[in-house]
């Protein structure tokens, strides 16, 4: 299917593979999208990435992307990072969000759409200009039969003025000020008309003003006419406006401060623009005025549990949600509230995209423009497979992978890896969640396949394995689909966050391996490969006496809300701690048998019990390790650290850059870069797959190492009381 791409500066079509039916989402070919003149303008600027003073703007605009840069350099080395950074300025981003069309899947949990619906969609990195989009259904609201598709692509920016307008609490007979007439100032002026207000419009273009006019807007000011202000207090008997609503979009603090100066005491001012929020305090203290911010398209925005888990809020309690106002917005077009034909300019084919952003881009532009696909049932434009490079048949010896996940991680350290072992690997095919990455990793990579759905590639035989990075709590499904389709799995930590899909997976190894058919399978424990970990487990190799180990983890903090501590992540414990209980198991040898954790208990929301705890385990030969994990380090100080006590030395790791052994003589190691092995576990890999040495860790080591990932969850991070232990070991799935 084609969509739309910016990449420096320049709107360009590309072809990529359709997106995949996501759960609790709905697949809609799209027949209209509306592009937003304020907002894609704005991201045309940001996608013109240049040389010299455009990449130094850049830089001080997002001062932390230079210390992501810095710290990579630190780590992968400057080569590496450049060829990251070139990598991911050359994909461009896929661009809209308001868009409308008919529904052609829905996943099974979805019931408010079936196929052939008409329906409006919103939401950035969803609703995209494409000839398909799948979005999640709070996102999707049906179009009434009265409403063609063509005005019903505007439905998400409607839902912006219309949460303005709703945040502003407009009574009647309010006069309300609109300051900036684009797109969204004439959605808000003709809301407020609707909502029986006298509207007074301001904008710096005379044409938009008298758009205004012409759609009921009561009084049309251009502040460079003079005398704005002593105009608004003739026209309020002196008083002011009762309340001000900010739709432009400009980075200068003039439009707040010139809404301030409007409004009337105890008047309320509504930011929905993208303006300067520098404030004069005198005029908003003098006056005491309120300040609002209305955010998007209403309650909803922004939540994962609303947006992406299709978790609606209770509608005695938030009347007002983001897919209410799309409907409620749409309706009011039905009834003729809103007049849209005078503010679409024109219609482009999806194929002349390259235009409509040329035509936004002139001073003085059209409000917005239309872009266009014809709707019919094509299978085609749904396929989820593409070649991106052309390739021969046949075999070299190399191991054919795919790459089920190309996201962050798999970009930056796998997908160089592999990259680099060229004569072992070769990269088939690419899949990820948005076609458009898809591709762009593919040809970065010269892949030749790009997807969306990773069971095209269970069913390429020109794949031998494949490299799970999928977000956690798709790993052991996926690894299990993958082992059962003949391929080999390298399936990125952890093993699985739930008991229960643990032991399917397992069972699924076990069945294979009955049958004489199991292919390869390897989780990313990467810790135990790096070069100062074999250098240690060669010193301690012949210890007379129980081995004393101590590990910490300054880890940082996560951001509130990120995905590794929901449902989709499974929490820190079972998603990085996991790394050093497989460490610990490398360099013991012998299974555990008792674990112990206990962590913080803070009121605090940002100090988390599951990601503050010390867990210390009892190994079956006397070994005793312990493991501090904290989020309230600073971030300056070495993430990791290792300290053994084995017959009178003591060997010291310091965050996989040093290794030094004190008693003895004995020699340590030292390394330029970070090597926490993720190259070695590749190559371990290979030739485990091609069958030229054994299998690096036992399936046994690794199903224990998460068995106590979750039974140091359960205490730890809540299931258990602190200080809790288990006076047996974890329970290990049936395995000897």
């Amino acid at each position: 299917m084609k969509q739309v791409m910016l990449r420096n500066g320049q709107a360009v079509v590309e072809e990529v593979p359709a997106p995949a039916l996501l759960s609790g989402g709905v697949l809609v070919q799209v027949a209209f999208s509306c592009i937003s003149p304020g907002t894609e303008t704005a991201t045309l600027s940001t996608s013109e990435v240049k040389m010299g003073v455009g990449l130094i703007r850049s830089a001080l605009r997002h001062p932390e992307k230079v210390r992501q840069v810095i710290a990579s350099v630190k780590t992968r080395g400057f080569r590496a990072t450049k060829a990251l950074v070139q990598g991911r300025l050359g994909f461009g981003s896929a661009v809209g969000y308001s868009c409308a069309g008919i529904v052609a899947e829905v996943d099974e949990g979805v019931e408010s759409f079936r196929p052939g619906d008409r329906v409006a969609c919103a939401g950035a990195g969803y609703a995209n200009h494409a000839e398909a989009v799948v979005v999640p259904q709070n996102l999707t609201v049906a179009v009434p039969p009265t409403v063609d598709l063509a005005a019903a692509a505007t439905a998400t920016l409607g839902a912006i003025a219309l949460q303005g307008v709703r945040r502003t609490q407009p009574t009647l007979g309010e006069t309300i000020g609109v300051i900036g007439l684009g797109l969204v100032g004439q959605l808000t002026v003709q809301l407020l008309k609707a909502a029986g207000c006298r509207v007074v419009g301001i904008d710096l273009q005379r044409t938009r003003v008298e758009l205004a006019r012409s759609l009921g807007l009561d009084e049309g000011l251009v502040p460079t006419d003079g005398g704005l202000e002593a105009r608004i207090l003739a026209l309020t008997q002196g008083y002011g406006l009762d309340a001000v609503i900010l739709t432009a979009a400009t980075r200068s603090d003039d439009p707040v401060n010139l809404a301030m100066r409007l409004a009337r005491r105890k008047g309320r001012v509504v930011v929905v623009g993208d303006v300067g929020l520098d404030l004069r305090r005198a005029e908003m203290y003098h006056k005491e005025l309120d300040l609002l911010m209305s955010t998007s398209y209403g309650p909803g925005r922004y939540d994962p549990l609303y947006e992406e888990g299709g978790i609606d809020y209770p509608f005695g309690y938030v009347r007002w949600t983001e897919n209410r106002n799309m409907a409620a917005y749409l309706d009011l077009v039905a009834a003729g509230k809103i007049r849209l034909a005078p503010l679409i300019a024109s219609v482009f084919p999806l194929a002349d995209a390259a235009k409509a952003y040329e035509t936004i881009k002139t001073e003085g532009g059209p409000l917005t423009v239309l872009l266009q696909n014809p709707v019919a049932a094509d299978r085609r434009l749904l396929e989820r497979r593409i070649v991106v490079t052309p390739r021969p048949r046949g075999r070299d010896g190399r191991l054919r992978v795919a790459i089920i996940g190309a996201g962050g991680f798999a970009q930056a350290t796998h997908l160089p890896n592999l990259k680099q072992l060229a004569d072992r690997y070769e990269i088939r095919a690419i899949v990820s969640r948005q076609g458009t990455s898809a591709v762009a990793v593919a040809r970065q990579y010269e892949a030749a396949v790009a997807a969306t759905d990773y069971r095209q590639v269970l069913d390429d035989p020109e794949v031998d394995a494949v490299f799970i990075c999928t977000r956690h709590h798709l790993h052991a499904t996926q690894a299990a689909e993958a082992l059962r389709a003949g391929k080999h799995v390298f399936v990125e930590k952890p093993m699985a966050i739930a008991r229960e899909e643990l032991a399917d997976l397992v069972k699924t190894i076990h069945d294979l391996r009955a049958a004489g058919a199991c292919p390869a399978f390897m989780v990313g424990f990467n810790r135990r490969f790096s070069p100062h970990a074999v250098r240690a487990k060669e010193i301690i190799a012949a210890h007379a006496q129980p081995l004393l180990i101590r590990y910490r983890m300054n880890a940082g903090p996560l951001p509130a809300g990120h995905w590794v501590n929901g449902p989709e992540g499974g929490g820190r414990i079972v998603g990085e701690a996991c790394h050093i209980l497989d460490l610990f198991a490398y360099l013991i040898g012998v299974p555990a048998a008792e674990v112990t954790a206990t962590a913080i208990r803070s009121s605090a929301a940002d100090c988390r019990a599951d990601e503050n705890f010390v867990a210390t385990l009892r190994y079956r030969d006397g070994s005793v390790c312990t493991l501090l994990y904290t989020a309230l380090g600073a971030r300056e100080f070495p993430k990791e650290a290792m300290e053994i006590y084995a017959d009178g030395k003591v060997v010291t790791l310091d965050d996989y850059r040093s290794l030094e052994i004190h008693g003895g003589k004995i020699s340590g190691m030292r390394t330029t870069l970070q090597d926490k092995g993720h190259r070695a576990e590749l190559e371990a890999f290979h030739r485990f797959a091609t069958g030229q040495a054994e299998a690096a860790m036992r399936l046994e080591e690794m199903v224990e190492v998460t068995e106590l990932s979750f039974a140091i969850g359960d205490q730890a991070g809540g299931g258990g009381e602190p200080g809790c232990s288990k006076a047996s070991p974890p329970q290990r799935s049936g395995l000897a």
